[in-house]
């Protein structure tokens, strides 16, 4: 029996609809909307634009994770049919609802239990939340392997290794080359990074992103929280993932062979297109990002990190040699020194300070399950906000 319209329709869930990626992503299945059946679409705070996305893409639900912003959801979806939850179980809820795709784009460790959910039932997640991998790695690659779950990277970086990475035949990778922008600062000398503002380090140079993802950039921990990623996500031990920088931000990533080729992946610097490549996996799906024109590039430029100048990565690096509850202490640490730092409480250089003092001063445990994980990440948010107040021990 021929199937319906209906019944064709890709089911979608959007974790985190409001912020960069998310937007994204809605801005894609608008562009065709009769290919998709929206289930859920989760914020954190933005009521407004949640309803409005929630209204254009006829969604089933819409949560806001904010427990008392739950009256001015349910009042912006007012004869809509489309229900309103909130809370953070709810958020969780939405990620078990039946969608055979979800995109997990929630910031931060607060999106680390809805896309162990949506991995829980099976589904297929693509996630720009690294946090998931770097928090809860084993874990996550346990309960994919466990129920058939499909894991599809966003972050450019990663999708790019994903498209060049010959899964059945790994034997022959000598290594991951992650590529990285720089950040606004990658010229700057330690004594002028100790000055910067938060206006500055948001002002990313060739990506449009959210405040902290800006900020980690600024910093060089977002690529140190990829070289984690990327360890658990393709199974690669820490020295076999090496980092470039490239300001032009036109190849992705590399993935180089042990017969001395390297296969990269190239593209404009839009995440529309990694966001694409997983909405429309295993096909490739058109967006209105703009063609790469290579005569137009001028010269691509490539050059080693410098790691006195951003410590991150050392410290990153180091977290996952350590390994256990390390990489997760690194995450915890510095979401609270970003937030400190973007709250004009600590300056830019601050932000290294306070999550090394975490990492060296707490155990680095291996936790056994997703309760362990809250209780390493709550003990390093508890130190690190010390080390910001001046009153840690």
């Amino acid at each position: 029996m021929a199937k319906t319209q209906a019944e064709t329709k890709r089911r979608v869930t959007i974790l985190g609809s409001t912020g960069s990626v998310g937007a994204n992503t809605v801005s894609l299945i608008a562009l065709e909307p009769e290919k998709y059946a929206v289930e859920a679409l989760t914020a954190r705070r933005n009521v407004t634009i949640l309803a409005e996305q929630a209204r254009q893409l006829g969604a089933r639900r819409a949560v806001i994770a904010e427990d008392s912003l739950y009256g001015a959801l349910k009042d912006a979806l007012a004869g809509s049919g489309i229900e309103a939850a909130a809370g953070a179980a709810a958020v969780v809820e939405a990620a078990e609802m039946p969608a055979e795709w979800v995109m997990s784009a929630i910031v931060g460790a607060a999106g680390m239990e809805p896309t162990l959910a949506a991995a829980r039932r099976g589904a297929t997640v693509a996630f720009a939340n690294k946090e998931c991998l770097v928090c809860a790695g084993p874990l996550m690659m346990e309960l994919v392997r466990k129920h058939g779950a499909t894991l599809l990277p966003v972050d450019s970086e990663h999708s790019a290794i994903f498209q060049c990475f010959d899964f059945e035949r790994r034997e022959g990778i000598e290594r991951l080359i992650l590529t990285a922008s720089g950040g606004p600062f990658r010229t700057m000398d330690r004594s002028a990074m100790a000055a910067v503002t938060p206006e500055q380090a948001v002002a990313h140079p060739t990506w449009d992103m959210g405040a902290k993802i800006s900020v980690d950039s600024a910093t060089m921990m977002n690529k140190g929280l990829e070289i984690i990623e990327a360890a658990f996500l393709f199974d690669m031990p820490e020295h076999k993932i090496d980092v470039l920088v490239h300001p032009q931000s036109v190849v992705h990533s590399f993935v180089e062979y042990v017969d001395g080729s390297v296969l990269a992946q190239l593209g404009t610097p839009d995440m529309r297109t990694p966001i694409a490549f997983a909405l429309g996996w295993p096909a490739r799906i058109r967006t209105p990002a703009a063609r790469l024109d290579l005569l137009q590039s001028a010269s691509l430029t490539f050059h080693a990190p410098d790691m006195e100048r951003f410590p991150a990565l050392r410290l990153a690096r180091a977290a996952l040699r350590a390994g256990g509850g390390a990489p997760t202490l690194l995450n915890a640490a510095n979401e609270i020194a970003v937030d400190a730092f973007l709250n004009r409480r600590i300056g830019f250089l601050d932000i290294e300070r306070v999550v090394e003092a975490t990492l060296t001063a707490l155990p680095h445990d291996a936790p056994r399950d997703i309760i362990d994980v809250r209780a390493i990440d709550a003990a390093a948010r508890t130190f690190a906000q010390g080390v910001v107040e001046g009153t840690a021990r």
